[in-house]
C-alpha cells in the first residue's frame, strides 16, 4: 500500500506540480487549498505526511499544526514558506513541525526530505520503538535579523536552536571568531520562554582579579574599593540566561567556582559567606577546542567543566563552509548598515558578489560586515563594485604562503593594504602595545583589556617579540 500525502497549498499551479510529481513517484496524493478543508481531509483519510503552506487564505499554516497532531501525534508535517524567517521556523518546530522548506521549491530536495520522513515513519511503525527519537527531524531554516542563511550548515544550527531553546541545560557554542556565536545565544534566550534578562560577559575583556566579582558579586569591604555590596552577573541573570563569551580565557580558580555554581546551583559573593542559589541558564562560547590535547597538557581548562558546560553543544560554521549564504548575508547586512549610517541602501553588482563568494573569509561574518561598511561609505551612486572590495590583500593564502608568522605578515601589510585578516590585525596591535609598554605585560594587559594568561597565549600563538624591559 502506497503512502498517503496531503498537500495543503492555495497556489493551484504549485499544488498541481507537486501532485503530479509525487503521484509519479508512487504516492497517493490528496489536495486542499485551506486550513479547514485540509483538516477535514486529514480526518476523513489520515495521511502519512502533510505538506503544509504557511500562508493560506483562511489563516497561518502554523496554526493548523496542533490540530493535525491531535489526529496523529507522530504525523510528520513539512512546512513550506516563501519567507526566510527564523522566528517562523522556531515557532513551527516548537509546535511540532518536522521539517521546513523554502519557496521556490527545489523538487529534488523536497523529494529527498519526503522520502526521509516517510522512511522514518515506516521504521517507527514497524519497530514500534523509539518513535519520538526517530520521528521527523526539526526545522531546517536559518534566517532572521542577524542569523541569515539557507545552507545545510545553517539549517543544522537552526534545528539545534529550536530544539534546545526551552531546555534548562548548560550549553557550549563553539565556532571561530566572527561567526555569530552571541547571536545564536540571543536567539536561544529569546525562544527559551525565560522571563529574566539576557546577561552577557566577555571573559577575555576583564582582568582575572575583577572577573570573579563581575560574575559572582562582592560584599562591602571585600577588597580595596569595594565600598558597597554589588550583585554579580549570576544574580542579575536570575530567571534568565547568563552568556559567558570566550570562556576559554577563564583562569583556573574561577573555573573551579563556576563548576560548583553549575553543579550545585549555589555560589558566594567575593568576601561573603552566604550561599546564594541561582537558576540562571548558562550558555558559554569559545573559539577554541577546550578538550584538545594541547589544552589538556597545559592544564589550562578543566575537563570536568567542559563536560558540565557542553551538556548541549552547537557549532556555528565558519563563513567559508557556507559561501552559498553570502548573497543573503550581503542583502541583510547592506540593509542594516545603510540604516545605521542613515544612507540609502546601495545595490551591489553581480561581479562584486562573485568576488565575495570566492574569498576565504578568515574573519567570517564580522569581516564581511566590516568590509561592506567600508564599501557603503565609499560607494558612488549607491552602487558597490569590485573595486570597493579590496579582498586580495587580505587573503590568508597569501599571508601563509611565505611561512611568516601572522605578526610578520601584518607588519608587511599594514603600510601597503587597507585591509588585513583579523589574526594579522590582532597580532600587529598586540605587538605595538608590547613595544609601547617596553614589554611590561601588566600594563599591556590593561591596555588590551585581557588577562595575563590570555596575553601569554596570544604571544605564543602569534610568535610575538616581547621587548626586554630596561633595568
Amino acid at each position: 500500500m502506497s503512502s498517503r500525502l496531503l498537500i495543503i497549498e492555495d497556489d493551484a499551479a504549485l499544488a498541481e506540480m507537486l501532485t503530479m510529481h509525487f503521484e509519479d513517484n508512487g504516492l497517493a496524493v490528496a489536495r486542499s487549498d485551506g486550513i479547514q478543508t485540509g483538516l477535514s481531509q486529514a480526518r476523513a483519510a489520515p495521511p502519512d505526511l502533510v505538506l503544509l503552506d504557511q500562508q493560506l487564505p483562511d489563516g497561518r499554516g502554523c496554526d493548523l499544526i496542533a490540530a493535525l497532531l491531535e489526529l496523529d501525534a507522530e504525523l510528520p508535517i513539512l512546512m513550506m514558506t516563501g519567507k526566510h524567517d527564523l522566528e517562523l521556523a522556531i515557532d513551527a518546530i516548537q509546535q511540532g513541525a518536522a521539517d521546513f522548506v523554502h519557496k521556490p521549491i527545489e523538487i529534488d530536495d523536497l523529494q529527498a526530505r519526503v522520502e526521509h520522513l516517510l522512511a522514518q515513519r515506516h521504521a517507527a511503525n514497524v519497530a514500534n520503538t523509539a518513535a519520538s527519537s526517530q520521528a521527523a527531524e526539526p526545522l531546517e531554516v536559518a534566517a532572521g535579523r542577524d542569523l541569515i542563511g539557507r545552507s545545510q550548515a545553517m539549517l543544522t544550527v537552526s534545528k539545534a536552536i529550536a530544539l534546545s531553546a526551552r531546555s534548562a541545560a548548560s550549553m557550549l557554542i563553539s565556532g571561530e571568531s566572527g561567526t555569530g556565536k552571541e547571536v545564536v545565544a540571543h536567539l536561544i534566550h529569546q525562544h527559551s520562554g525565560r522571563t529574566g534578562p539576557f546577561v552577557a560577559v566577555n571573559c577575555a575583556a576583564i582582568v582575572d582579579t575583577l572577573l570573579e566579582s563581575e560574575l559572582f558579586g562582592h560584599e562591602k569591604g571585600a577588597f580595596t574599593g569595594a565600598q558597597a555590596r554589588k550583585q554579580g552577573r549570576f544574580e542579575q541573570a536570575e530567571d534568565g540566561t547568563l552568556f559567558l563569551d570566550e570562556i576559554g580565557e577563564l583562569a583556573p580558580p574561577l573555573q573551579a567556582k563556576l563548576l560548583r555554581a553549575l553543579q550545585e546551583r549555589v555560589f558566594e559573593r567575593v568576601g561573603g559567606t552566604e550561599s546564594i542559589t541561582t537558576n540562571a541558564r548558562v550558555i558559554a562560547a569559545t573559539n577554541r577546542d577546550l578538550l584538545a590535547e594541547a589544552e589538556a597538557e597545559a592544564g589550562r581548562f578543566r575537563e570536568d567543566l567542559v563536560y558540565r558546560l557542553k551538556v548541549i553543544e552547537i557549532r556555528v560554521p565558519p563563513l567559508r563552509e557556507r559561501c552559498e549564504d553570502i548573497p543573503l548575508l550581503v542583502e541583510g547586512l547592506l540593509k542594516r548598515i545603510a540604516e545605521r549610517l542613515g544612507q540609502a541602501r546601495p545595490r551591489i553588482t553581480d561581479a562584486a558578489l562573485r568576488e565575495l563568494a570566492t574569498y576565504d573569509w578568515p574573519g567570517n561574518v564580522r569581516e564581511l560586515e566590516n568590509l561592506l561598511t567600508q564599501a557603503v561609505l565609499h560607494a558612488r551612486h549607491a552602487l558597490i563594485t569590485p573595486d570597493l572590495l579590496p579582498l586580495g590583500a587580505a587573503r590568508p593564502t597569501e599571508a601563509h604562503a611565505t611561512g611568516a608568522s601572522p605578526a610578520e605578515t601584518a607588519g608587511a601589510h599594514l603600510a601597503a593594504s587597507p585591509l588585513q585578516t583579523l589574526a594579522e590585525i590582532e597580532a600587529a596591535h598586540i605587538q605595538r602595545v608590547l613595544d609601547h609598554t617596553q614589554g611590561h605585560k601588566g600594563r599591556s594587559c590593561e591596555v588590551l583589556a585581557i588577562s595575563r594568561p590570555a596575553l601569554d597565549r596570544k604571544i605564543t600563538k602569534y610568535g610575538l617579540r616581547v621587548p626586554a624591559r630596561a633595568s
